[in-house]
């Protein structure tokens, strides 16, 4: 299965770690979506800036 990811909350005031995780998933800005594989390292930075995004399966 793959993940579909969602930027909904802008980056702006985030911590650098949380700017560059959302930039390695593809997300620059509000309203960008991208496909991931299901895997432990797309996970973790779900788990990072999940407060920003919304995740669906595909």
């Amino acid at each position: 299965m793959a993940k579909e990811i969602k930027l909904v909350k802008s980056l702006i005031s985030c911590k650098k770690n949380q700017i560059d995780t959302a930039h390695s998933l593809g997300l620059k800005k509000i309203g960008d979506v991208t496909t991931q594989p299901d895997n432990s390292q797309t996970m973790g930075k779900i788990k990072t800036i999940s407060h920003l995004v919304e995740v669906k399966e595909v």
